[in-house]
């Protein structure tokens, strides 16, 4: 499939080595040259220089050719300018990158008007993943299936966890409708078994409707209290779509910003929150704050460092739950035994939805990839499939199904009814079928089999 990706940055980038790694014709288009070189020596693409809104720039690119036009530069109007030139030029299909909460208002007037088939937004991404993690204090992080009927939750296998040193098997019949689908220990990342055994420290990821999970969380001593407060260091475009999530949720919510113009158009516009202006990297303004009798404390700046240095600071503090974005992937493997507990990172969400996308179209069996999602830092996919007719997974039990290894089938939702998978049961034509593995570029449901 050939792909032409208009934006070097951190999204840009990104996408260049992930839709790249999946054997698809990457070509990109960047306005200035030295990021264009850096790009290509590290990512197997090709490009050229120029403007993406430019009909030459375009043209030389050979766009209309091309089955998926992105536009992910920092300016949301060359990216729309960029997609409806690309679809006049005869791009099969355009997607955006549009981060103003402006025009987040009127996405479907662009998709239907102008023709761009998809509109992105980091920044609304990432609010909705922090709100989710909220909802569900429990987890490290939480991905939702079906319509949020099916989650997958993250959760930290603490020193005196009663479920350190269990077998799953032993799991498996105490909680019938939940699944474990994926640990991480230490650098490894597996798909567990019946006989694997838990051990201390583990980030185990477990699948089940929300019903079930809190009752795992209650038996095994996970359960939180609603958390009811927030604190936000950081007034970007984050923020702003957070606080409208957090206020519907009836949250109380403090935002410091350390830019004055920034915090009095906050104050303006929100005009129920606590707006203080600010340094939130500054540990006795912190104090004064009083960050420690928040229920969450949550760091958006626009550098990465500083997020991290404030939420290690609301930990050793004793906030009860701690959320950190941190935009470049490099720093996350350093992260991983600092102690932070939920982090976000907006560029991640976006190539995750753009991969599910480009990989829908690629099927050839029908089947759709109707969500797709990456864990245990990115070395676990979870797809949802919707399994055509005739398909071969279909006719037979799982536990005669002859597949790969590595490859769970956490969940099955058939007719709106939630099914926890066991050998005997059989997948059907129309099933929503939810697969988690260590396995790359799975495209259609039929790739689960050997």
């Amino acid at each position: 499939m050939k792909i032409v990706i208009a934006g070097g940055g951190k999204v840009g980038e990104t996408l260049c080595r992930e839709l790249s790694l999946e054997n698809n014709d990457v070509v990109l288009i960047e306005k200035k040259q030295w990021r264009l070189e850096r790009v290509i020596s590290k990512t197997d693409i090709t490009g050229l220089a120029g403007n993406a809104a430019s009909y030459e720039t375009q043209v030389e690119a050979d766009v209309g050719a091309c089955d998926i036009f992105i536009a992910v530069t920092p300016e949301d109007e060359i990216n729309i300018i960029a997609a409806i030139i690309a679809k006049k030029l005869g791009a099969t299909y355009t997607i955006a990158r549009v981060r103003n909460p402006e025009y987040a208002n009127h996405m479907g007037f662009m998709r239907e008007g102008l023709g761009i088939t998809m509109m992105i937004n980091p920044e609304l991404e990432a609010a909705k993943d922090i709100a989710k993690v909220i909802r569900y204090p429990e987890a490290l992080s939480v991905e939702q299936f079906a319509n949020g009927r099916v989650n997958i939750v993250e959760i930290n296998v603490s020193e005196n966890s009663q479920l350190a040193h269990t077998y799953l098997s032993e799991f498996r019949h105490k909680f019938d409708n939940v699944n474990f689908c994926a640990i991480s220990r230490d650098d490894f990342v597996f798909i567990p078994s019946g006989d694997t055994k838990i051990e201390e420290n583990d980030h185990i990821f477990v699948t089940g409707g929300k019903k079930d999970l809190t009752k795992l969380y209650r038996k095994c001593g996970l359960e939180q209290r609603k958390l009811r407060s927030a604190l936000i260091v950081g007034g970007g475009r984050v923020a702003h779509y957070l606080i409208d999530m957090l206020s519907e949720m009836r949250m109380e919510i403090k935002v410091i910003e350390s830019n004055h113009r920034a915090a009095k158009e906050l104050s303006y516009q929100y005009p129920r929150v606590v707006v203080i202006e600010g340094d939130g990297t500054d540990q006795e303004f912190l104090k004064e704050e009083r960050i420690e009798l928040y229920d969450t404390a949550i760091s958006l700046t626009g550098v990465d460092e500083e997020n991290i240095l404030i939420s290690l600071y609301a930990l050793n503090q004793g906030a009860k739950k701690v959320i950190t974005k941190v935009s470049r992937t490099d720093l996350l493997k350093l992260l991983d035994n600092a102690g932070l507990q939920s982090i976000i990172t907006p560029k991640r969400l976006i190539a995750n939805e753009i991969i599910r996308f480009v990989r829908s179209l690629n099927s050839d069996d029908g089947s759709n990839v109707e969500a797709l999602f990456r864990i245990a830092d990115n070395q676990v996919e979870a797809i949802q499939f919707r399994v055509p007719e005739n398909s071969r997974v279909t006719h037979q039990c799982i536990q005669d199904l002859n597949m790969k290894n590595n490859l769970l089938i956490a969940y099955i939702v058939r007719n709106n009814e939630l099914i926890f998978p066991s050998g005997k049961d059989r997948i059907e034509s129309g099933d929503q079928v939810i697969i988690t593995t260590t396995i790359k570029s799975l495209e259609n449901v039929e790739d689960i089999l050997v």
